[in-house]
């Protein structure tokens, strides 16, 4: 039996028009993969208005889901602090064309038992289990028992309060992270590999971790998980090797192209632009009106996992070069380079154990 190829992607967001041409760039890789997990940020629903908490992100059309499916992808993972920004019909109409386009999903529905239900797929008589978390807030986007919503690890910030997506310090509460590790343990008694969903960081910063990713990430694996890839931060994150086991901190943006970053005509989202430059310490280059993130995020990348026979694992990632206004593209060459090295460089810059990273033809090959 072959080994069975994995390709995984950070968060997307696909609000402009042409869905398609955005995702071209990095759409033959999908393809070629023989499972292929994207992260879904915002809702896609034509019903629902804004709602409270978070600062919202506009819903996108329905009808740009099928791009996914155009582009190879299997299965899309929805928590996150943006799924509930329409409210439950956000929530509900997403999950109903996702399911209507034959994508597997996980991570959000009608109610909590629904969004931590793993999503399940079969390769070469294998069974495969994803599993989807927010671990960033804001709490009204929790499913629960009677309420449409994502599934969650619940961190409070050092006063209590909730913690929120721009936090840098946070204690994972343990009655959550238990809740994680027995749905964790329930799939990995069933399913032949395990791979988890961190929606978690520090957003538009470079390299930092924030402390509770770690031991979350750590967690999920102590577990039963397989695989953890993380997304949220719209900038990648250095890799980790623990228990042999691979860990993502941070895949970056898959491909995020939308105006509302900029304001978009929200007063909020408007103040919110201003805001995290402020915050932050950044200017947006203008050459990306559709991708206005950290100069740094032009560096991304797609997680690539090999799965063999003998359930051994290996991994690394394909370089991926953001162009402008925002359309990601496999980087090459002397660009290819760069973003290995920068993947590294942050690696080390947040402490994490190093790692040999080997560019092959088909990835930049990351080992203990």
């Amino acid at each position: 039996m072959p080994a069975t190829e994995f390709l995984l992607t950070g968060d997307l967001v696909l609000d402009e028009p042409d869905p398609d041409h955005w995702l071209a760039g990095i759409a033959p890789a999908i393809r070629a993969a023989d499972v292929a997990v994207g992260h879904l940020e915002v809702p896609h629903t034509d019903r629902g208005i804004e709602t409270g908490g978070d600062v919202p992100a506009p819903a996108a059309r329905p009808s740009h889901l099928a791009a996914l499916a155009r582009a190879g992808f299997d299965v899309i993972t929805l928590a996150g602090n943006h799924i509930y920004d329409c409210g439950e019909p956000g929530v509900e109409d997403t999950c109903a064309e996702l399911a209507r386009l034959g994508l597997a999903f996980c991570g959000a529905g009608s109610n909590i038992d629904e969004a931590r239900r793993a999503a399940v797929i079969r390769r070469d008589d294998r069974r495969i289990a994803f599993l989807s978390y927010n671990c960033v807030g804001p709490d009204s986007s929790w499913a629960t028992p009677s309420r449409a919503g994502c599934a969650y690890v619940s961190v409070t910030a050092d006063d209590g309060s909730p913690i929120s997506p721009a936090a840098e310090r946070g204690t994972p509460d343990p009655e959550s992270v238990r809740a994680m590790k027995r749905d964790i343990g329930t799939s990995a008694g069933m399913c032949d590999l395990t791979i988890v969903s961190l929606h978690k960081g520090i957003v538009h910063t470079p390299a930092r971790l924030a402390d509770y990713e770690r031991t979350i990430a750590h967690a999920a694996i102590d577990a039963g998980a397989d695989v953890v890839v993380g997304h949220h931060a719209h900038i990648v994150r250095g890799i980790e090797w623990y228990r042999d086991r691979p860990i993502f901190h941070g895949l970056g943006n898959g491909c995020v192209v939308t105006r509302a970053l900029g304001g978009g005509g929200n007063a909020k989202r408007a103040s919110w632009a201003q805001e995290r430059r402020k915050r932050f310490g950044f200017e947006p280059d203008p050459e990306y009106p559709l991708a206005p993130f950290h100069p740094q995020a032009v560096n991304s990348m797609l997680a690539r996992v090999r799965w063999h026979e003998d359930g051994r694992l290996e991994a690394g990632f394909v370089p991926v070069w953001v162009a402008p206004p925002g359309r990601p593209e496999i980087a090459v060459g002397r660009r290819a380079a760069e973003v290995s090295g920068y993947v590294a460089q942050i690696g080390a810059a947040a402490g994490l154990p190093a790692l040999a990273f080997d560019a092959r033809p088909d990835m930049v090959h990351v080992t203990p």
